[in-house]
């Protein structure tokens, strides 16, 4: 059974000074591997204003190719600027995958927007670089994944791939909005969209991974990697109500598929969990997968999702 060896806390955003708008988080890390540096996109946040809100940027840290712990630079800007008056990331975007395309770097994201019966809604937006990942531009104002009659809310957390000159975009589509201790908390799951261009998408409209721990399962970072002649997909999941707690919050889960349309759940088989102590002791979340010269990687939040950074586990086994 394959084992992710926990290699230790990579980035934490309390180190960096000088940048007002990365004050604390660094979620949902994705890689982009370069000839000397892995850069490594992450979603982070300033101070809150006077009324206690937040918005969120994307940014990247770029890590030595042959030394994942040794930090070259971190972003002077966030990638991209929040989205105008009224649009769909008019208040930030978080998470986000890149993907070269040629000579360049396309950014899916998840910008959100304010609301006043829940607190947020999100949609899928795409933005592309051409000065090799540093800064971004919307490929226009609207989202690319919109929300539709059966995804009618919460569109988020894409990771982008491509297998045999197809595209696929795993993401989560919101199912309902539960109200706990009168607050409304969001429930959804993962899904998929298949394109030939990373531009125009066909959803599959069907969930891909059923619940484990309750009905009302919250799934999450659907991030699905080749190997062995099987397609594994790493993913993080919750409880609807209580999940800021230890023993309710993020926790990985694992899945297979050899169409990429119909999966096995196995979580046994995640190879990761809670530490003891530390950073990463009350939860573990939005996973991602990727190699480099030969070994192969998980990035993942530890506790409060990340609001500590991020970490890095290596694989000891195959996955097969």
């Amino acid at each position: 059974m394959p084992r992710w060896r926990k290699l230790g806390r990579v980035f934490d955003p309390a180190t960096v000074t000088g940048r007002p708008w990365l004050k604390s988080f660094a979620q949902a890390p994705a890689a982009l591997v370069c000839d000397d540096v892995v850069r490594m996109y992450f979603s982070c946040r300033p101070d809150p204003d006077a009324d206690g809100r937040y918005v969120s940027y994307s940014a990247y840290v770029d890590l030595d190719r042959s030394d994942l712990f040794k930090i070259r630079s971190v972003a002077d800007e966030p990638i991209l600027p929040l989205g105008g008056t009224g649009t769909f990331d008019e208040f930030g975007t978080y998470p986000v995958s890149v993907i070269r395309t040629g000579s360049e770097v396309r950014a899916y994201y998840a910008g959100w927007t304010r609301c006043v019966s829940v607190p947020f809604n999100t949609a899928i937006g795409c933005a592309v670089s051409r000065d090799g990942g540093r800064r971004f531009e919307r490929l226009g104002p609207g989202p690319i994944l919109p929300y539709s009659p059966d995804e009618p809310f919460v569109m988020s957390g894409p990771k982008v791939r491509r297998f045999d000159d197809a595209w696929y975009l795993f993401y989560i589509a919101g199912r309902s909005w539960k109200l706990v201790d009168g607050c409304p908390e969001p429930v959804y799951r993962i899904r998929m969209a298949t394109s030939s261009d990373g531009l125009s998408w066909a959803k599959a409209n069907r969930d891909l991974i059923p619940p484990r721990i309750e009905a009302d399962e919250a799934q999450a970072s659907p991030d699905v990697f080749e190997a062995g002649g099987r397609y594994h997909m790493h993913f993080c999941y919750r409880y609807s109500a209580g999940f800021r707690s230890h023993e309710r919050g993020y926790r990985i889960g694992y899945a297979w598929s050899t169409d990429l349309l119909h999966w096995t759940r196995d979580d046994t088989r995640c190879g990761i969990d809670v530490a003891a102590e530390g950073w990463d002791s009350q939860m573990i979340s939005y996973p991602h997968v990727f190699a480099v010269d030969g070994r192969i990687y998980l990035a993942y939040l530890g506790n409060e999702v990340g609001r500590g950074g991020f970490g890095l586990a290596v694989l000891d086994g195959l996955l097969d």
